[in-house]
């Protein structure tokens, strides 16, 4: 997932080298943590929410997560980085080309939840110690913490068998 080089399109477009293994990914995923902070405000991002959940019953929280899960699944395809280049996109350009990978779409679902009140934050892994191959987001649901995958056709709160490291930031 994590090379040693790191662009963002309309986000600090080139931000420098990133070390490898788990300290690169926690770097990355801190970079995911600025976009989602400075996106989840803004009045296109939570307009786009709202009209995602617009037929979920006031206060029904799983069922908002689901709907945003869906939508982002539905809409936006799964494409990978640039070859060579681990690259992130700030959720308008994921909604301008309607394309990215793990990282931009869970930046995308992150501030789609974050912006109608959902806290979310970012779950690196991988099957083998000190890699990570994979980003989503999760988000609190009741007690815990729910998985919202967007790049396979799974419901809120599967966790993938396996797992043998993990790197987790928080959105807040």
């Amino acid at each position: 997932m994590l090379l040693p080089h790191i662009t963002a399109p309309n986000f600090n477009s080139t931000l420098g080298a990133i070390s490898g293994g788990k300290p690169g990914t926690l770097e990355t995923l801190k970079i995911m943590r600025k976009i989602v902070i400075a996106w989840k405000t803004n009045p296109e991002i939570r307009s786009l929410a709202i009209r995602i959940t617009s037929d979920i019953p006031g206060k029904d929280f799983a069922g908002e997560i689901s709907a945003v899960q869906n939508w982002v699944r539905s809409n936006i395809r799964y494409v990978q980085d640039v070859n060579g280049v681990e690259t992130l996109q700030t959720p308008d350009v994921t909604l301008t080309i309607l394309a990215g990978d793990c990282d931009d779409q869970s930046i995308l679902v992150a501030c789609l939840l974050e912006s109608i009140g959902h806290p979310t934050r970012f779950f690196a892994m991988g099957f083998s110690p000190g890699e990570m191959e994979h980003v989503f987001t999760q988000t609190r649901l009741g007690a815990g913490w729910a998985s919202v995958e967007t790049t396979e056709p799974v419901d809120i709160g599967w966790m993938p068998p396996g797992i043998a490291d993990t790197v987790i930031v928080h959105n807040s």
